[in-house]
C-alpha cells in the first residue's frame, strides 16, 4: 500500500521543471502557510529548530471556557480580525487585491501579459477571409461547409458529393463547385485542394498570377512535372522523365528546385501546435583543471519556498481553538511534505545525471557515435534505488552539455558489441549509419547490403533488415532515391 506521501513524492519526481513550477504555484494558492522568497530575500524567515519541531503530537489542547463577561472571546475575535487585516495573510489568501497606486509590479499580471496569445486556427483564418468574399448566399453557405471539412494540412479529405450528402441543407452540386473554386483562392495558396498534386498546381497558379516570371520559373514545365510525373520525381527517375519530355536533366533539376519552394501541406503554415520551450534541469560542464565533468542543477525551487513563521508561531499558541490548530497543522504538514518531495526529486535527478555522465564520458568528449549501452537497471543498482524511480527521474528531463541540449532518456539504451569487444548503443549505430551515408558517392549511393558490409568492416555485425529499419527511423531514402544525376 502506497501512502499519500509516497504517491506525492513519485508524482513530484516525474514532473518536468515547468510542470513543477506550475505545481508549486498551485500549492502557494491553496496553502496559506507556504510562501516563496523574493529574489532579494527580503521576506525570508529562517526556520528555527524549535519552530520546525511543531507537530500535532506535542500540542496541548485548551478547553473552551466562556467567562461571564466574555472578555476572552472578544479577545479571540480581535486576534482573528487582525489576521484578516494583516497584509501577510492577504497575500496568501484569496482576498488579495493589489493596490492600483502602490507603485509595484504584480508578478502574475506580468506573467499573463508575457504569455503568448493563442494562435488562430486554420478554420478561423479561412472563415475571416470568407466573410469578405462576395458571392450569392447559397455559395457562401456551401463555402462555410467546405471550410469546416478542411483538415489541419489544408486539404479537403472528402469529395463534394459526400460533403453534399452530409450537409444539413443540401444544395445543388454546381453551388459546391463554385464555392470550392472560391475557397481555393484563399490564403495560404493551395488550401482546399483534394490532393497534393492539386495543391501544388494551385500554388503554381498563385505564383504566376503574382508575376513571378522574373524569378526564372518555367511554369509550363513545372506544371507538367507535377501533373504527370510526380511519382517519378518521388522515385528519383530523372532519366525516364528526361527521355519522355525530351529535356535535359539539368533543366528538369532546375524546375524541381523551384518546386521545392512549394508546400504540400499549406494548412500547417497557419496555427498549428506551438513548440513548447525546453528548460534543462541540469548543466554539464567540463573542468580542464580536474579533467572531470561537473553537474549543476539549474534551479532548485525548494530553496525559495518556506513555511511562514507567523503561522508556525500561531500553531504553538495554546489559546488557539482546536479547529484553527487542525487547519494550520494540516497545511504545515502538507507544506513540509511538498518541500521534502522537491528536495528528494532534485537529489535523485542529480544522482542519476552524475551516474549518466560518468558512464557516457566518451559521448561528451568524442561525439554521439561513442554512446554506450546503459540500461536503467544498471543505474538503479548502482544508486541503490528501484528501476521505476530511475524511469521517473529521466522522464521529460533535459540536460545542457557542451555538445548541446539532450533529453536525459537518450543516454539509456541497449546496444551491441563490436568485434574488438567495445560496447556500442543502438543510438551510436544510427550515428555511424548517418556518417556512412553522408560520405558515400552520391552518384553511386550504397545499397543496404553495401552498408552492412561497411559496418562489418568496422567490426559491427548487423542484419540487412536492421540497417533498413534504422534508415527509415532516420528518414534516409533508399539508394535509388539518394542518387544524384
Amino acid at each position: 500500500m502506497l501512502t499519500p506521501r509516497m504517491i506525492q513524492s513519485m508524482e513530484i519526481l516525474q514532473l518536468p521543471l515547468l510542470a513543477l513550477e506550475e505545481r508549486i504555484e498551485q500549492e502557494l494558492q491553496a496553502n496559506p502557510v507556504l510562501e516563496m522568497r523574493e529574489p532579494d530575500g527580503s521576506d525570508a524567515e529562517p526556520e528555527t529548530e524549535s519552530e520546525s519541531a511543531v507537530s500535532p503530537d506535542d500540542e496541548g489542547e485548551q478547553a473552551l471556557v466562556v467567562g461571564d463577561d466574555g472578555k476572552d472571546d472578544f479577545d479571540r475575535l480581535a486576534r482573528i480580525s487582525e489576521y484578516f487585516e494583516n497584509e501577510e495573510f492577504q497575500t496568501n489568501g484569496r482576498f488579495n487585491r493589489p493596490a492600483a497606486n502602490d507603485g509595484e509590479r504584480d508578478k502574475k499580471t506580468d506573467a499573463l501579459n508575457n504569455t503568448a496569445a493563442r494562435g488562430i486556427s486554420l478554420q478561423e483564418h479561412l472563415q475571416n477571409q470568407w466573410s469578405f468574399v462576395e458571392a450569392p448566399p447559397a455559395v457562401k453557405q456551401a463555402g462555410l461547409a467546405i471550410i469546416n471539412y478542411i483538415n489541419p494540412d489544408g486539404l479537403l479529405p472528402v469529395d463534394l458529393p459526400t460533403l453534399r450528402l452530409e450537409a444539413k441543407t443540401p444544395l445543388d452540386p454546381e453551388v459546391y463547385e463554385q464555392a470550392l473554386k472560391l475557397v481555393q483562392t484563399l490564403e495560404p495558396a493551395g488550401v482546399g485542394a483534394r490532393s497534393v498534386r492539386e495543391c501544388l498546381l494551385l500554388q503554381l497558379d498563385a505564383l504566376q498570377k503574382e508575376g513571378r516570371e522574373d524569378d526564372e520559373h518555367d511554369f509550363d514545365l513545372e506544371r507538367t512535372l507535377v501533373a504527370d510525373h510526380l511519382r517519378d520525381l518521388q522515385m528519383n527517375r530523372y532519366p525516364q522523365i528526361s527521355k519522355k519530355l525530351r529535356k535535359p536533366i539539368d533543366e528538369i533539376q532546375r524546375a524541381v528546385r523551384k518546386l521545392r519552394r512549394l508546400h504540400p501541406h499549406p494548412g500547417r503554415l497557419i496555427g498549428g501546435d506551438q513548440v513548447q520551450p525546453i528548460t534543462p534541469d541540469a548543466i554539464v560542464s567540463y573542468d580542464p583543471a580536474t579533467d572531470k565533468y561537473d553537474v549543476k542543477m539549474t534551479h532548485e525551487p525548494a530553496n525559495d519556498l518556506y513555511i511562514s513563521g507567523r503561522w508556525r508561531r500561531e500553531l504553538k499558541n495554546r489559546t488557539c481553538d482546536k479547529k484553527t490548530r487542525e487547519f494550520l497543522n494540516n497545511n504545515v504538514r502538507n507544506a513540509r511534505w511538498l518541500l521534502e518531495s522537491i528536495q528528494q526529486r532534485n537529489n535523485t535527478i542529480l544522482r542519476v545525471i552524475r551516474a549518466v555522465v560518468e558512464a557516457q564520458r566518451d559521448f561528451f568528449a568524442k561525439g554521439p557515435e561513442h554512446l554506450k549501452p546503459l540500461p536503467m537497471i544498471l543505474v538503479a543498482d548502482q544508486l541503490g534505488i528501484h528501476v521505476a524511480t530511475v524511469s521517473r527521474a529521466v522522464s521529460e528531463k533535459w540536460i545542457q552539455t557542451p555538445a548541446g541540449v539532450f533529453p536525459l532518456r537518450r543516454f539509456f539504451s541497449q546496444g551491441t558489441t563490436s568485434a574488438e569487444g567495445q560496447d556500442m548503443s543502438w543510438t551510436a549505430v544510427q550515428e555511424k549509419l548517418k556518417i556512412i551515408v553522408d560520405n558515400e558517392d552520391k552518384q553511386n549511393p550504397l545499397s543496404d547490403d553495401e552498408i552492412v558490409a561497411n559496418f562489418r568492416a568496422q567490426g559491427i555485425v548487423l542484419a540487412r533488415r536492421t540497417v533498413a529499419k534504422y534508415r527509415k527511423i532516420l528518414s534516409i531514402p533508399t539508394a535509388r532515391q539518394r542518387q544524384q544525376f
